[in-house]
């Protein structure tokens, strides 16, 4: 089974194993928002995946 690319661009894996993405919700529409909510999307996220998931989309991790 591939891979699926373009699920792997918006990921990226950490040195301990972690899967870390960008938070949801930061292309625009922001300038309404609050400083501190805007500057809370920069950071990234852990996601955790069920292995349903990891199997379909990263069949080599």
């Amino acid at each position: 089974m591939k891979t699926n690319k373009s699920y792997t661009k918006r990921i990226r894996v950490t040195r301990t194993g972690k899967l870390m993405t960008r938070k949801a919700g930061q292309n625009h529409f922001n300038a309404k928002a609050s400083g501190s909510k805007r500057s809370g999307k920069r950071r990234a996220v852990a996601i955790t995946l069920t292995a349903k998931v990891q199997r379909r989309f990263l069949p080599g991790t």
